[in-house]
């Protein structure tokens, strides 16, 4: 009786390992290497070359598609290579996409806007941009949503609806910015020297563009001094540099010159002068 089932079993296991199936699976193993690698190399060589110029969100968006749409098709072929009916399962996926898509409203709305956002253009990967509270760099940019990294490094994920019905700051759309510092110089000092001053730090500092010439403008008459506005031009990449030196250039050749920095002050009127000879003699 053990003979006759060890030898049924070899039968068994004789006719799934038969030739016919050898030869399928080794077609479906290879499907799935040169498939998958040929979708893999699409991708790359339309990036690299056919779409060398476009912006790396069209970039990584094309590879995506690429690679997704033809994941599709190496699956779709390797199921009918299995012998399931293809025909009737893509009318099956087609009612229950509908469904979902029902189902998942927001979903679209986040990739329609997503598609705005692509063709508007109003950032791309490596911007600087302030959303509401939220101010980072892109680190991409997706159908569904955007990915920025803030500044003490936190990942922050914003949908595209979010994005296309807010105010968006691009603060390194361009390649020049502005900076303005203000402060107060006491009402004893000369104004036209205060300027003189200000114009010869702004001309020594190297990141402060010559061309647009600085701003410094006197705006206001405050309680203690009076306001002044030094508006500089730097390479949008120099912002934490300028901010640094300028204010220690300011600070320094301002105590050097002996010009002072205004100070509040307040003063106090005593109008009941009995009540305190009263408590005076007392």
């Amino acid at each position: 009786m053990f003979f006759e089932d060890v030898k049924n079993w070899f039968g068994s296991l004789s006719s799934i390992f038969s030739p016919e199936f050898l030869t399928k699976a080794l077609w479906i193993a290879l499907t799935v290497i040169i498939g998958f690698s040929l979708v893999r190399l699409l991708a790359v060589l339309i990036e690299r070359y056919i779409m060398r110029r476009s912006t790396p969100q069209r970039k990584m968006i094309a590879r995506k598609v690429i690679s997704y749409s033809g994941f599709v098709i190496v699956g779709l072929i390797l199921l009918r290579e299995l012998g399931v009916e293809v025909t009737a399962l893509l009318a099956g996926a087609g009612i229950v996409g509908i469904a979902v898509g029902f189902a998942s409203q927001t979903s679209v709305s986040n990739i329609v806007s997503g598609l705005f956002l692509i063709s508007e253009k109003p950032f791309a990967v490596g911007d600087v941009i302030k959303v509401g509270s939220v101010t980072g760099i892109i680190q991409s940019i997706d159908l569904l949503s955007i990915k920025i990294r803030t500044f003490d490094n936190l990942f922050v994920r914003i949908p595209n609806e979010k994005i296309l019905t807010s105010e968006v700051t691009n603060v390194t759309r361009f390649p020049i910015r502005r900076m303005d510092i203000t402060l107060q110089v006491s009402y004893r000092e000369d104004l036209g020297r205060v300027m003189d001053v200000l114009t010869d730090i702004t001309r020594k500092n190297p990141l402060c563009l010559d061309e647009p010439e600085p701003l410094i403008l006197f705006t206001e008459f405050k309680e203690s001094g009076i306001e002044v506005l030094v508006g500089l031009w730097f390479g949008k990449n120099d912002f934490l540099s300028l901010k640094n030196s300028i204010m220690k250039d300011i600070a320094a050749r301002f105590a050097a010159e002996g010009i002072r920095f205004s100070s509040p002050r307040r003063s106090v009127t005593l109008e009941n002068r009995d009540f305190f000879e009263l408590n005076d003699k007392a």
